[in-house]
């Protein structure tokens, strides 16, 4: 079974490097793991077209091998001016201390929509071999013009309806997102508290309903995890955490030492805060904060948008209490090595 996805992906290993956006995934991480006989995953959803094309070339010039790329698929939105000032008022303390104007920066659903068809677009163009995305489902257009390129699709799923949803609209595969994950949920059927799903309980529930291959994702880290998640029927595990920790990824110092160093004491959390959108990461002052009022800030990417100055402010004054610190629920075993020791690791070829 497992051959079957491998030989979809061009790829040696079970293992695929989870497309973590905001400048986490860069090319050197990408394509050291595609290198490695993984899949290099190209975190593309907070990009443009033109940054995501050059960051494909990027990948292509220093890998041959298989590798792939994510995008985020808009949900509509409206920019609801009273909750806006509501939450800009919660967010005070923490604006006074930058000085951007944050409401020239809102995105309308329709220029976010127009963004990500050109980025559809530029995948097609580049002829990246794999497409993967999360929030949502690509439209049934969208699905044909990249099955027609002869790019692999593949969904995300929070629950066992997303992944029959998925099969159902023609996508090739399906990850798995179990509740143990971190970062941003995937759900766009379910609310989140029904989308927290352990990733145990939800693999054999989806292969013994889906005919699609199956790929795990939460809370993997090491080969017992690959191992375990193969044993109830997913072909392949994809890793976020684990990657975020080496020595290629993009992520911020800080955040790569509160996952190394702050394992005992750090706990993750689900939070609303720092997006408007569910996402897991490790509690900070900031997530405390605004937990009280977390439920009337506005929906993703609005949210996102007013707390972009405070997360740059942050990672500029090396600020660990005002920053998102995304991570999964296993941190502990997380090690500050190269993207080719730990495909070497997950597969036991030490």
């Amino acid at each position: 079974m497992t051959n079957r996805l491998l030989e979809a992906l061009s790829i040696s290993h079970p293992i695929i490097q989870a497309p973590m956006a905001g400048g986490i995934t860069t090319a050197e991480l990408v394509s050291a793991v595609s290198e490695a006989g993984g899949l290099g995953m190209i975190g593309a959803g907070y990009l443009d077209a033109k940054s995501t094309r050059h960051q494909i070339q990027e990948v292509k010039a220093r890998t041959d091998k298989s590798y792939g790329i994510n995008l985020f698929v808009p949900s509509p939105y409206t920019e609801e001016k009273d909750v806006i000032q509501r939450a800009q008022l919660s967010l005070q303390l923490y604006l006074e201390k930058v000085s951007s104007d944050v409401e020239s920066a809102f995105s309308s659903y329709e220029q976010t929509l127009e963004i990500y068809h050109k980025q559809v677009n530029v995948i097609i163009e580049e002829q990246v071999p794999v497409c993967s995305f999360t929030f949502g489902m690509p439209s049934s257009d969208v699905i044909h013009s990249l099955k027609q390129a002869g790019i692999y699709t593949i969904g995300t799923a929070t629950t066992l309806s997303e992944a029959l949803a998925i099969e159902a609209a023609g996508m090739d595969a399906v990850v798995l997102q179990g509740s143990e994950a971190g970062g941003h949920r995937g759900n766009f059927l379910a609310g989140v508290e029904q989308s927290m799903i352990g990733l145990m309980a939800l693999i054999p529930q989806t292969v013994d309903q889906v005919n699609i291959p199956v790929i795990a994702a939460g809370g993997i880290m090491d080969q017992r995890g690959v191992q375990a998640a193969q044993c109830l029927g997913a072909q392949a595990a994809q890793l976020g955490t684990a990657f975020l920790t080496c020595k290629e990824s993009g992520a911020n110092p800080l955040h790569k030492q509160a996952i190394l160093e702050g394992q005992q004491e750090d706990k993750t959390t689900i939070t609303r805060a720092f997006s408007g959108k569910a996402a897991r990461g490790i509690e900070n002052d900031f997530i405390r904060n605004m937990r009280k009022v977390e439920c009337e800030l506005p929906d993703f990417p609005i949210q996102n948008t007013l707390t972009k100055p405070i997360r740059s402010q942050a990672a500029q004054n090396n600020d660990r209490d005002t920053m998102s610190l995304w991570c999964g629920q296993n941190p502990n075993l997380a090690e500050p090595i190269t993207a080719k020791e730990l495909v070497h690791k997950l597969v036991d070829e030490e």
